[in-house]
């Protein structure tokens, strides 16, 4: 798996790195119980704070895509492809909706009629 952040972009790191690793699950390029590199060890090959990468993990830990052990190990979740999948969908969504100017009171009440 490879990721790459773009210091200069307007996405902060964190969601750049999530996002990656995002679309590699939704990809099927990394599957359940696959382990991801630690968060230091990955936060150097990448040349950013461990911080940033424990923020992204933390959200895909809170999309229920990963699970995180302390001392131990990151590692994929059952059923993490089409959580990706559908967070990616959803995220596009919401940035094609933003950019044809719909606020996101309107944005809700779009996905709440579809429900």
């Amino acid at each position: 798996m490879l990721i790459r952040v773009d210091p200069w972009s307007d996405t902060p790191l964190f969601e750049q790195i999530a996002s990656s690793i995002r679309g590699a699950v939704a990809s099927g390029e990394l599957t359940v119980g696959e382990r991801l590199p630690p968060v230091r060890e990955l936060g150097e090959s990448l040349g950013v704070n461990m911080h940033t990468v424990r923020a992204a993990y933390a959200v895909l830990r809170d999309e229920g895509l990963i699970e995180m052990r302390r001392g131990r190990s990151v590692t994929v979740l059952a059923g993490a492809e089409a959580q990706a999948t559908v967070v990616q969908l959803a995220a596009a969504f919401v940035r094609g909706a933003r950019r044809l100017g719909f606020a996101d009171k309107a944005i809700l009440e779009l996905v709440r009629a579809q429900l």
